[in-house]
Order: C-alpha cells, then sequence, then structure tokens
C-alpha cells in the first residue's frame, strides 16, 4: 500500500478546501474564574500532542455543540440578557440552540476536566454522556453563565468552528472530581493567573479573549448579566471585531 507524504496530504487537503468551503459547526468552551485577593484566575488544560486541532497548546475546556443537549433538564434557565446575545449576530441561533450551547460548555468542562457546574439534587436523564451528573447528584444550572465572546475560524482551515465563550466562577461548581474528567482531552489542567494564563503557549484568538476578559472584569469583577461581547470574524479577507 503507497502512504502519502506530508506534502501529498496537504495538497490533498488544500484542494478539497478549495472545491468546497467548510461550514463552521457550532462550539461551546468554558472560562472557569476563580478569585484570590486582586487577582482572577482561569482554568486551562493543555491538549495532547497528538491531537489534528491545536495540539500542545493550552485551551479552556470546550468542544463541539450537541444539539440534543437543548433537551437536557436544567436547574435554573440562561439568565434572559444572556440568552438574547446568544442569539444574536450572523446565522439562525434559535433560543434551544443557544440552551444547547451553553449546556455543551457545562458537559465539556465535566467530560475534560471533572468540574460538574449546577445544583446538588436529584438529576435524571437517558443520556450517556451526562450520567456523570446524575452518579453525583448534579442539576447542571445555566443562570451563572455568562457570555464572553464569539468567534469563528478563519476559511481555508481543515476545521472550523463557531465558537461561544462562556464564563462561570469557580463557586459555581457544585461537584470537583479530584481524578478530573473521563477522557483524555486534555492534560496539566491548571489554574493561571489571567497574565501567566496570556503568556502560556495558547491560540492567538484565546489570548485576544482573555485580553478582552481581563478589561471587562476591570470595569465589572462580578461579571454582571447582559455586558458587552465582542465578535471576530473575517470579513473580505480582513478581521473584523463586532460587538453583539
Amino acid at each position: 500500500m503507497d502512504v502519502m507524504t506530508k506534502a501529498e496530504v496537504d495538497k490533498v487537503e488544500r484542494i478539497a478546501l478549495e472545491a468546497k468551503p467548510i461550514r463552521p459547526r457550532d462550539a461551546a468552551t468554558l472560562i472557569l474564574l476563580d478569585r484570590k485577593g486582586d487577582e482572577f484566575l482561569v482554568l486551562m488544560g493543555r491538549r495532547h500532542a497528538g491531537h489534528a486541532f491545536m495540539p500542545g497548546k493550552f485551551v479552556f475546556p470546550g468542544g463541539r455543540t450537541d444539539p440534543a443537549d437543548s433537551r437536557i433538564s436544567t436547574a435554573t434557565a440562561l439568565h434572559p440578557e444572556e440568552e438574547a446575545r446568544l442569539t444574536a449576530g450572523i446565522g439562525r441561533t434559535s433560543p434551544a440552540r443557544a440552551r444547547a450551547i451553553a449546556l455543551s460548555a457545562i458537559r465539556e468542562t465535566y467530560e475534560e476536566a471533572g468540574l460538574l457546574i449546577g445544583q446538588k439534587g436529584v438529576f435524571v436523564t437517558a443520556r450517556r454522556d451526562w450520567q456523570g451528573f446524575v452518579e453525583h447528584g448534579v442539576i447542571p444550572s445555566l443562570q451563572a453563565l455568562r457570555f464572553v465572546a464569539r468567534a469563528i475560524t478563519p476559511p481555508n482551515r481543515v476545521r472550523r468552528f463557531d465558537t461561544r465563550f462562556l464564563a462561570a466562577w469557580r463557586d459555581d461548581v457544585a461537584v470537583e472530581l479530584p481524578g478530573g474528567g473521563p477522557t483524555d482531552e486534555l492534560e496539566d489542567v491548571v489554574w493561571l493567573p489571567l497574565a501567566k494564563a496570556r503568556q502560556a503557549d495558547i491560540p492567538d484568538i484565546t489570548r485576544t479573549v482573555l485580553e478582552e476578559l481581563e478589561t471587562r472584569l476591570a470595569r465589572d469583577p462580578l461579571l454582571s448579566p447582559g455586558g458587552p461581547v465582542p465578535f471576530y470574524r473575517l470579513v473580505r479577507n480582513r478581521f473584523v471585531r463586532e460587538i453583539l
């Protein structure tokens, strides 16, 4: 069997991308914050070097949105102002889709970091990927989530995502598993001061979002609902920043 060289693989991928632009998939990521004195800390983990997407980079827990997450029962709903911003902007983001995006961020944070955001109580679902919440008696909760940024991966990339960056506080975590999450998506999960997090090996968009978040926290240390949400995307070969 012939084995393609990396140059040949890159050429095939480039031809495929030029032939049919890839539509970005909805994704959600959670920026979990803690505060010690005047310093803000953020939870990040390193992606394994073998991953095709951003290998070896420090990132927030997150992943592709599962539309079925919209049907998961919750202790509280999204704050109306947060839901309004999640449904704003380009695309057709319904309230149900916004709910799925928010719940995906909570689910991925459990799967990758072992942190269950919600309230203690009886939670029942047949969904396998939510059984950790069932076993630990945690009902997912959306009220504390804050929408802080949105970014779409530029065209001509092997993978494209329309990512919503959500934030919550460590106090919103009902259960913190000592062994981490059940997947191997992230390693070296650590709490970093914002300044150190910006200096880590992180994607450019992550650094930009951290800078935006730091500015917002300086004005509003409690992250009140309805704050401005920067939206980054490529328009006519030029990166633009809009406010949702």
